[in-house]
């Protein structure tokens, strides 16, 4: 019996090892996803009627079985990473793909003294969020994170999916870095449209030393790469998100994939389509997460609101509502009925406007502070301007900003177009416009070539995309503080930042006088910019209130005073300017103006009622003694807006006019000065204010829309159109006579 008890237990145990052997093999033959899948299914169980088991994302993993060696060689199988850990895991990533974003744009620039803030930027970017409980880092989180997000769904592979992340992450941080670096500009939507059509010139973009960046770059991702391969040693699935070995399962985990890639997809494009339409919910969620918009300078925008929410932000700004009656035959209409205007009033004048050099200068918060309510100075600021405008055409001018705006008056006085017939969204044409707009006719092309085109500004070429703008505007030489074209001239007044208008007027002037030919020339200067801290020695200039019951501040005076002075030195150097220009043998109109009032005047801005004076600053048109049109002084000059100085120095010279011309013309006889709703304080880029629109009349009155007659009604609809086709429409003016002049 014992014997035979003996042979028993012998044929058992080798039924066992032979049972051993055969699951070895099947474990050695089958694929390692199927073997953590096995693992996990010992590990729960497998008991009659147990089924396979398919595991999620979120799902249960299971615990695998961690003395089991499945080699013969003594490995132990890895424990699969547990769902909470991933999540982990992926707000890690996430927040290091943010930070390699912000790093590529921390850069700041010794001249650009009106943004560097590192409260906002830098570790202020995530500060703040306790601090002033700003939460825009969360928001670029959660639009990194979708992207993030896509990439898991699409690999299925934690760790395949991140580093790709990660390496596009860093890829686009080293761009920021090198387009900061050569021209202090972030990356905008536009630049999309040149990798597309100038991909071979990219290197010509790297800056000096680019090697040693790019080579860190790739030391940081070959770091995060090392990780993830360790990470995924370690890793009992290997980051399989999905997971699952029939075809239910599978099925499901198709669908679960499909469905995190098109629900985030399609929130990430809503997003992206309307972030930059005021009102929507979009623009609504991204508010109140803390994005402030930073028009004026593209670097400081992305450092201070991130880059990826910078960026989006400018992909699809809403331009304008399209016109009820738009269409190409309507434009046909209106090309026809102002080629008509065109011939009439041409038949009464005799001159060319290009046989002349025409120079704008966009005075920098240049006004007369005699005419701030409630303010009584001690001397006048302005006498020289004040008799040049008596003999020749000048008056008023009304501009939408009051402390800032600069280029939104810039821009109208280059093109023509209104910034009241823009939608309110649109806060800064020269960033959300301009650089992906496939037509841009500016005044300075009716002088023909480039070169024939000139502009000088003593401060950073980046501030409001200048230099890619004045580019696409058709300057061939745009002379600022940096890149290749420098200003000549750099010289500052006292303990002033800003170079003088001397010295910028004196860069311009050589260049006049150097050319024989005739040309287009733009000015913006830069000495009376913001702030006002006691600048210059000697300052005779006094401010006190009017009232005593209200006097003002030491910091509003001192502001108040500091202003004076240097509009009085801007007032002796233009006419020293002016002086210069009328020894010249070649005829040259000047169109002068300030594009605003600085924003000083805290006393005089508290009252609702200012409001109309606090946005009403000096212009003059003036010609040289070469021209035959000195002292020229046209009807309705008292009031007028930045669209319409072109129409304006062409009456003033006696020159024929294109329809577009003709347009301006009649436009400004009904309506002498037009600009969208002002704010008695420095407005912020976030939108235009709310309200009406401000039309004057040529004694300076406001007028109602609802009040026009038919004629202006027509002639507003027709503006609304024009700009309409330029700026969002189809451009069917494009190709036609509409912007031509007569010769």
């Amino acid at each position: 019996m014992s014997e035979q008890n003996e042979r028993t237990n012998q044929r058992n145990a080798s039924r066992e090892v032979q049972a051993m052997n055969n699951e070895n093999t099947s474990e050695q033959t089958q694929q390692p996803d199927d073997i953590e899948e096995l693992t996990i299914a010992r590990a729960g169980g497998t008991g009659k009627g147990s089924r396979p088991r398919t595991s999620g994302v979120f799902g249960r993993f299971g615990k695998g079985r961690a003395g089991r060696d499945r080699s013969g060689r003594g490995e132990t199988a890895r424990k699969p990473f547990p769902g909470w850990l991933y999540a982990v895991l992926f707000l890690v990533f996430d927040a290091v793909g943010v930070a390699a974003l912000e790093i590529g744009v921390s850069q700041t620039s010794a001249r650009v003294q009106l943004s560097n803030n590192m409260n906002v930027t830098g570790w202020g970017f995530v500060t703040k969020m306790w601090t002033d409980l700003n939460f825009v880092a969360v928001l670029n989180l959660i639009l990194a994170g979708v992207i993030y997000l896509i990439l898991l769904m699409l690999f299925n592979r934690f760790w395949i999916a991140t580093p790709v992340f990660l390496a596009l992450a860093i890829i686009v941080a080293v761009i920021e870095y090198f387009k900061i670096s050569i021209r202090y500009e972030a990356i905008l939507p536009s630049d999309l449209s040149f990798l597309g059509s100038n991909t071979g010139n990219l290197m010509s973009f790297m800056p000096s030393g680019a090697h040693v960046t790019v080579l860190i770059a790739i030391g940081v991702f070959a770091v995060f790469v090392a990780l993830c391969v360790a990470l995924n040693r370690i890793d009992g699935r290997h980051g399989r998100l999905f997971r699952g070995t029939d075809a239910k399962s599978r099925s499901f985990n198709a669908v679960a994939r499909l469905l995190l890639i098109l629900v985030p997809g399609l929130f990430f494009g809503l997003y992206a389509m309307q972030v930059g339409t005021v009102g929507s919910w979009a623009k609504n969620f991204s508010s109140a997460m803390g994005d402030k918009p930073s028009m004026w300078d593209s670097v400081y925008d992305a450092q201070r609101n991130g880059p990826l929410v910078a960026f989006v932000r400018q992909l699809n700004p809403k331009v304008m509502e399209e016109p009820e009656e738009y269409s190409e035959e309507t434009m046909q209409e209106v090309l026809a009925r102002y080629t008509q205007a065109a011939e009439e009033i041409n038949e009464t004048r005799s001159a060319n406007m290009t046989d002349s050099t025409v120079v704008y200068i966009l005075s920098e918060s240049f006004s007369d502070p005699e005419r701030v309510p409630g303010l009584k100075v001690n001397k006048d600021s302005m006498p020289n301007i004040r008799e040049i405008k008596a003999n020749t055409t000048s008056g008023l001018m009304l501009s939408s900003g009051y402390g800032g705006g600069t280029a939104n008056l810039e821009y109208m006085g280059l093109t023509g177009l209104s910034m009241a017939n823009f939608d309110s969204s649109l806060t800064s044409p020269y960033q959300q416009l301009v650089p992906t707009q496939h037509w841009t006719p500016t005044i300075n092309q009716m002088w023909g070539a480039p070169a024939n085109s000139l502009g000088f500004h003593p401060y950073e070429s980046s501030m409001y995309s200048r230099a890619t703008n004045y580019e696409k505007f058709g300057f061939s030489h745009f002379y600022t503080l940096t890149g290749d074209d420098q200003i000549k001239y750099q010289d500052t007044i006292d303990d002033s930042p800003y170079v003088s208008d001397e010295a910028t007027y004196k860069s311009a002037l050589e260049k006049i006088a150097e050319n024989d030919g005739d040309q287009f020339i733009q000015i913006i200067t830069m000495q009376n910019h913001m702030p006002y801290h006691n600048w210059y020695a000697d300052n005779e200039f006094t401010a006190e209130s009017t009232d005593p019951s209200q006097p003002l501040d030491e910091d509003e005076q001192e502001s108040i005073e500091t202003y004076q002075k240097g509009a009085s030195i801007t007032d002796e150097a233009t006419q020293e300017f002016l002086d210069q220009l009328d020894e010249l043998d070649k005829p040259v109109t000047v169109v002068f103006y300030g594009d605003h009032l600085p924003g000083i005047y805290s006393t005089a801005s508290e009252d609702e009622n200012n409001s109309l004076a606090l946005h009403l600053t000096d212009y003059f048109i003036w010609s040289n003694k070469a021209s035959g049109t000195q002292g020229n002084d046209i009807d309705n000059d008292e009031y007028s807006s930045p669209n319409y100085f072109v129409a304006q120095a062409a009456e003033h010279m006696d020159a024929k006019v294109s329809p577009y011309l003709a347009f301006l013309t009649l436009m400004h006889e009904k309506i002498s000065a037009m600009e969208p709703p002002v704010v008695n304080s420095i407005q912020g880029w976030d939108r235009i204010p709310e309200g009406q629109n401000i039309y004057l009349d040529a004694d300076g009155n406001p007028m109602a829309e609802s009040d026009f007659d038919e004629e202006t009604q027509q002639l507003l609809e027709d503006y609304r159109l024009i700009q309409y086709d330029i700026t969002a429409g189809a451009g069917y003016l494009e190709d036609t006579d509409f912007m031509t002049l007569p010769r």
